[in-house]
């Protein structure tokens, strides 16, 4: 399979800059993923193609004020865009200008934060060991940004806009945007149908900001990104498909972490590092429907979505949404793919 089989056009003025207010008033696209066909709603309309019984099952990593700006020791000003901690000193991150970033090349970020540069990664990252007197997720709350996609070229005003409203554990560098769509009082109501509803967490890291850059897909690599799954979640998940009852994954996230943590036919609860890279060909053994934003060409993410249905279903649903004028990206509209209609 060839990556330029999943390319799309897409005119720049639908990339959403900013998020719809209410949450839950973006547009739908409300997919069957055996027979192609589509219905155009609102993401509040979302209960009316649930079940009782369905499991819900959500991200709840918390976005870290991850982008830092800092100054070399020779005066010259750097980013630091933090990735993935490795303990409580060590950080993987990303960092611009790369070349000028050296082993050995020590930032400022003020007089509370600095880091040293201390080895490179496979992926054109680096290793930084930071040094601070104090709490280090206060300092970083105080100094850093949170980190928005590039495609985002507008200032968010509302910080929080880009958590999930049910974001609590922090460590992701991107946000689980599926799940920006629901306010409160939807998930009140999903719940109050006879839906479950479960978390697990899986901190966004660099797979979420790396093209694919090999011809044929089986030639990419994923990075590994940190997950947990909870003992009560694993259970539910487990008795859901026993009971023949389906399981929805609000998110790309959740897709790889259940996916992973259920490779041997039942999830096990614990955490882990997946690296998981699901394309066609694959066999869900778990997840049955999914809440998905729209996708960037030739990404990893829509080629995950291509394998729950098909490539031709996933792409003329695109065109479709395309010419109906929907938002996409981060900030746009949604998409939910099922196994079943109303």
């Amino acid at each position: 399979m060839l990556v330029k089989d999943f390319d799309y056009k897409l005119p720049k003025e639908f990339i959403a800059q900013h998020p719809i207010e209410p949450r839950d008033h973006s547009k739908l696209l409300v997919m069957d993923k055996n027979k192609g066909t589509i219905e155009h709603r609102k993401f509040y309309d979302l209960p009316e193609y649930l079940f009782p019984g369905d499991t819900l099952v959500f991200n709840d990593t918390r976005v870290i004020p991850a982008r830092l700006y800092g100054i070399k020791d020779t005066g010259a000003h750097v980013e630091v865009f933090l990735l993935m901690r490795i303990n409580i000193f060590d950080w993987e991150v990303l960092v611009r200008p790369g070349k000028k970033l050296q082993v050995g090349v020590k930032i400022n970020f003020g007089e509370e934060l600095s880091c040293e540069v201390i080895a490179h990664t496979d992926f054109g990252g680096r290793i930084v060991r930071f040094s601070y007197d104090g709490i280090f997720e206060e300092i970083l709350d105080r100094l850093g940004d949170v980190p928005l996609p590039p495609y985002i070229t507008e200032p968010l005003a509302d910080k929080e806009r880009y958590q999930t409203v049910y974001a609590k554990e922090r460590g992701s560098a991107a946000a689980p945007t599926a799940g920006l769509h629901f306010t409160d009082d939807l998930l009140k109501k999903i719940r109050d149908m006879g839906c479950l509803e479960v978390f697990v967490t899986l901190h966004v890291g660099l797979g979420t900001f790396r093209p694919v850059s090999a011809e044929n897909i089986e030639d990419h690599k994923m990075h590994s990104e940190f997950y947990t799954v909870p003992p009560y979640t694993a259970e539910v998940i487990n008795k859901a498909k026993a009971d023949g009852r389906r399981i929805v994954a609000v998110g790309t996230t959740v897709v790889r972490t259940v996916e992973t943590a259920g490779a041997g036919g039942i999830v096990k609860s614990g955490s882990g590092w997946t690296d998981i890279f699901i394309y066609l060909g694959y066999k869900y053994r778990f997840i049955d429907a999914l809440v998905t934003n729209f996708h960037l060409p030739q990404s990893t993410l829509l080629m995950l979505v291509s394998a729950m249905s098909s490539r031709e279903i996933i792409l003329k649903a695109y065109e479709k949404a395309v010419n109906e004028k929907y938002r996409f990206f981060s900030f746009g509209d949604a998409m939910f793919i099922t196994d079943r209609m109303r």
